[in-house]
């Protein structure tokens, strides 16, 4: 995603994330009023049959959730354009770590000893690379955060379809931009280049990922999905060292690896069973 992002870099992170908005909505809307109507009736009728008080947490999380999610768009963008793409791949490489403190702490979810390590040897790491880089690490802590609580709010709500919350989620972004649209967007882009970046943003990076996320383990085991989603930073770091030809001294390449020893030992017992269903 950090590719298209560059080619358009030119364009403020505003209005690059209402037209990922807006164009996500219609095609998400598109496919679930085409293909999807059944399961948006199930989920009508579910929510419908709700108490009162459940119903208002729904709707509040509801909201909650795209507040956040929202704001990870916007951080990552703005991080990708104007900060780094390292500050940006360091995000999702921190992000399940942060995720399973916020789960900790708001969730009362349990962690291990060996989870409860890793987290320690990733604060270490954080640590590290704010005596380099400060205003990068305050950036990839920040889009981490947003996705993290976005996560542990997704735990919260249940028994409803994934894309079809997606949808929602979607208008209630666009209802949350749609002021500062009107208020700061510059004039509408006719550049036929932008609208085919947008539509690959939308599309190839928006659409697609979120629906596969939510059907992966109909198809593969939760152990071997945990340990992909720490191919997106890999990647993400290739990109900006290989293709974007951004820098790393030692000292943050030292961080870096530690970092990547805490994620090795929080996923230990995932690895394990991978391994051991391998044998």
């Amino acid at each position: 995603m950090s590719v298209p992002l560059r080619n358009i870099k030119h364009f403020p992170p505003q209005e690059i994330l209402y037209y990922r908005i807006f164009i996500s909505i219609i095609m998400v809307w598109a496919t679930i009023l085409l293909f999807r109507r059944p399961a948006l009736r199930n989920d009508i009728a579910y929510i419908k049959a709700l108490a009162l008080k459940e119903k208002r947490k729904f709707i509040l999380l509801t909201i909650l959730s795209s507040i956040l999610i929202t704001g990870n768009w916007f951080t990552y963008i703005f991080a990708v354009n104007s900060v780094s793409l390292k500050a940006a791949a360091f995000a999702y490489m921190v992000c399940p770590l942060i995720t399973a403190l916020c789960g900790f702490i708001i969730l009362k979810e349990q962690l291990t000893k060996t989870k409860t390590v890793a987290i320690i040897v990733a604060f270490i790491s954080i640590v590290l690379l704010a005596t380099g880089s400060l205003y990068e690490v305050i950036w990839a802590v920040v889009i981490a955060s947003f996705y993290a609580l976005y996560v542990v709010v997704l735990k919260v709500i249940q028994n409803v379809d994934k894309f079809n919350f997606l949808g929602v989620q979607l208008i209630l972004s666009g209802i949350i931009m749609l002021p500062m649209y009107f208020i700061n967007s510059n004039a509408f882009p006719t550049d036929t280049f932008f609208w085919s970046h947008i539509l690959l943003i939308a599309i190839v990076f928006t659409i697609i990922p979120l629906f596969l996320n939510s059907y992966a383990l109909l198809g593969m085991p939760s152990s071997a999905l945990g340990i992909l989603i720490y191919l997106n930073p890999i990647v993400a770091f290739a990109v900006a060292f290989f293709y974007f030809k951004e820098k790393i001294d030692m000292h943050q390449l030292f961080a870096y690896l530690l970092l990547l020893l805490s994620i090795i030992i929080f996923n230990a017992q995932l690895l394990k069973s991978v391994i051991y269903k391998k044998q």
